[in-house]
């Protein structure tokens, strides 16, 4: 790990002290030197981070909406073609991140770029369904960005995109065990260091997986733990209505919005 990285974040305490949104740039940077090193093989072809090419939107992000404390910690399972791995910010449909959250920077390329998922940025045509369903529901709930951010926060476990040659998303649940351990170790502190340092009332998984993992993270904090639906097509009840649905899961999970 680099030095400095590490530096940044001993004594979770005084981390969690700060409310400083900086810490939460440090928490991904420490992620990205952990994860560094690690290799995945196939059927996986290409590995994406956008905490380094994107890194310029997702540090805007942090910085502009992440000042704890926190009511909410919704976390997501890893990056979306279309999304994240767009513009650099969890569940980035590109026109909301543009246009609601204000968030238009300068993204880069993967070191390795799948010729069939391109990264163009916010120049991306391309719609993120599940990313336009959670951030449509946000606006839509409450408004303004900051009315939402200062009781929620949305992040992702896992900052890598998996593809195989085809094209298709590989995602970290069907990674082999032994690539997973590494990863899910690295993941699962830098959720544990975000969670301290916000001090949320609730980690919500959006989807099983990734209330799954929190449940690991967050062992021993005071902090309840719980699930709503994840909003992928791919999921026939996220087809029904989901933002009736989340309101819905979130209500039974004492959370009136």
């Amino acid at each position: 790990m680099d030095p400095a990285a590490t530096t940044a974040l001993e004594g979770h305490a005084d981390l969690a002290a700060a409310d400083n949104p900086m810490d939460l740039v440090a928490i991904a940077d420490t992620l990205v030197a952990e994860l560094g090193d690690l290799t995945f093989g196939p059927p996986v072809t290409h590995v994406y981070n956008p905490l380094i090419y994107a890194r310029a939107p997702h540090s805007n992000y942090l910085v502009r909406y992440g000042a704890g404390p926190k009511h909410v910690l919704l976390v997501g399972m890893n990056p979306g073609p279309w999304g994240m791995a767009q513009t650099g910010v969890p569940f980035g449909e590109v026109s909301l991140v543009r246009d609601w959250m204000g968030i238009d920077d300068v993204v880069g390329h993967p070191a390795h770029e799948h010729p069939a998922r391109p990264v163009t940025g916010f120049a991306c045509r391309r719609s993120e369904v599940s990313g336009r369903r959670l951030w449509r529901w946000a606006r839509d709930t409450f408004g303004t960005p900051d009315a939402f951010f200062a009781r929620f926060l949305v992040i992702n476990y896992c900052p890598l995109l998996f593809l195989e040659e085809s094209g298709r998303n590989r995602t970290p649940d069907h990674l082999p065990v032994a690539e997973q351990a590494p990863l899910f170790a690295a993941c699962d502190r830098a959720l544990r260091y975000a969670i301290e340092l916000l001090r949320p009332r609730l980690v919500v998984g959006v989807g099983r997986f990734a209330e799954g993992r929190a449940r690991v993270a967050a062992q021993g904090l005071p902090v309840e733990v719980g699930r709503i639906t994840h909003p992928s097509p791919a999921n026939p009840a996220a087809n029904r209505g989901w933002e009736q649905l989340v309101r819905r899961e979130l209500a039974a999970l004492g959370l009136e919005l």
